[in-house]
């Protein structure tokens, strides 16, 4: 390939995964030639990982509740959904042959709990039906006359689309494709793109050295987390987390990372609160602890008569001043009331997903922006967060669909051609 050779297509898809992806299947049965592109070898590649552990498809959670999920982005990511749902994401796996089940906690996973299956059928049915896959394409902005710019392993490549969606990604993973290299190309292009944050992501404590050394890895569960939100408002919420080597990370902890990052980004660091032993009242466990411990550690003591784990026990000494050990009602208040200071977010690179973006303010309710007709966006690279869950895959899908219907719709064609892709 010769620098600067140029193509053309109907629609330029830039991104191969789940948004990028769920654009091409709409685009494609409106009877428009598709092409995608992708920066690395092969697609999907941050979608395999998600599913390394078993593919959390999506949630069963009813809408509107569903819908609230996405917190300051309800009505917007309401509207995707409106297109395409959970309902719709978990027809269109069965339409591909994967049927999925819901689990105990309402999430929603392939039968088989695996991401391969589904991404290798879908992907044949996409080449299967026209869509031209080019890998090792890096999108690299536009030229002076606006057409698209990839960086190849041949050279630049210039194409010609007749509509563009951008799925590319956040900023987390990095090593799977999802770099946010894309911010400044857009930034001169006039689109507007709030600044990008890690989501569900660990955060940062001050550690001893014996707390890393001895309970790093360590697991704890069950726990319930008390935060304060930007408005003042406290909150609870069960569930499971791990000590680590930097601080503390796990479900738990992701489910409720946006208030604790935004409390940080606002005043320096904030404050979480674990009860230690959700199962037992103060009064139980003054009762427990009042009981004579003979020759025991406090450790043993500890151990012995709250149910508390090693790793429980040694966050217990390392929050509380020497003089406390042994006063009873300042164990059990602790217990109940572990405080610990988060000092920042992990590092965006290790974050689950990405907050931030390109605001949806700058885009109509096509997605297409308003600073550059022609071109839409899809997925993670847009201003909106999630827990997880399914949630996260949910919309990405969804903003797929609308983003795609948009483009299709800017080609001359409402994007309902094949009856199989009328979501909604």
């Amino acid at each position: 390939m010769s620098p600067n050779l140029s193509s053309s297509t109907d629609i330029a898809i830039v991104g191969g995964g789940p948004a990028g992806l769920m654009a091409a299947e709409v685009a494609i049965a409106a009877g428009l030639q598709v092409d995608l592109f992708e920066a690395k070898g092969s697609v999907g590649r941050k979608f395999l990982i998600a599913g390394k552990g078993g593919l959390n498809l999506t949630h069963s959670e009813p809408r509107p509740a569903f819908d609230a999920r996405y917190r300051e982005r309800t009505m917007r990511v309401g509207h995707w959904l409106d297109a395409f749902d959970s309902d719709a994401l978990r027809e269109w796996a069965r339409d591909i042959g994967i049927e999925t089940y819901v689990g105990s906690s309402g999430r929603v996973f392939p039968m088989d709990r695996k991401a391969a299956p589904l991404l290798r059928g879908w992907v044949r049915r996409l080449r299967e039906r026209g869509v031209r896959f080019h890998v090792h394409h890096r999108w690299i902005g536009w030229n002076e006359t606006g057409a698209l710019r990839f960086d190849t392993v041949d050279g630049e490549r210039h194409v010609v689309a007749k509509a563009t969606v951008l799925a590319l990604g956040g900023a987390s993973w990095p090593q799977l494709g999802s770099d946010g290299a894309w911010v400044p190309s857009l930034s001169e292009r006039g689109i507007d793109i709030a600044p990008l944050r890690p989501s569900n992501c660990g955060f940062d404590i001050d550690w001893s050295e014996h707390l890393t050394t001895r309970h790093a890895g360590a697991p704890l569960k069950p726990v319930i987390a008390h935060w304060q939100d930007c408005d003042g408002e406290m909150h609870s919420l069960q569930g499971e987390c791990v000590v680590t080597a930097t601080g503390i990370e796990g479900s738990v902890i992701y489910a409720i990372s946006a208030d604790l990052r935004e409390r940080i980004l606002r005043d320096g660091e904030t404050m979480l609160w674990l009860d230690l032993a959700p199962g037992r009242d103060e009064a139980r466990l003054h009762r427990d602890l009042e009981k004579p411990r003979g020759k025991r550690s406090i450790g043993e003591h500890l151990r012995r008569q709250t149910g508390l784990d090693g790793v429980k026990v040694a966050l217990l000494h390392e929050v509380l001043p020497r003089d406390a050990i042994g006063d009873v009602d300042t164990f059990v208040r602790t217990i109940k009331r572990l405080p610990l200071r988060l000092g920042s977010a992990r590092p965006i690179a290790e974050a689950i997903s990405t907050a931030g973006g390109v605001r949806l303010e700058a885009l109509d309710d096509t997605l297409q922006a308003n600073a550059i007709p022609g071109v839409f966006f899809a997925g993670e690279m847009l201003d909106w967060e999630a827990p997880t869950g399914g949630y996260l895959l949910t919309a990405c899908f969804a903003s797929g669909v609308i983003a795609a219907r948009g483009a299709v719709a800017s080609c001359g064609s409402d994007g309902r051609r094949d009856p199989s892709l009328d979501f909604g």
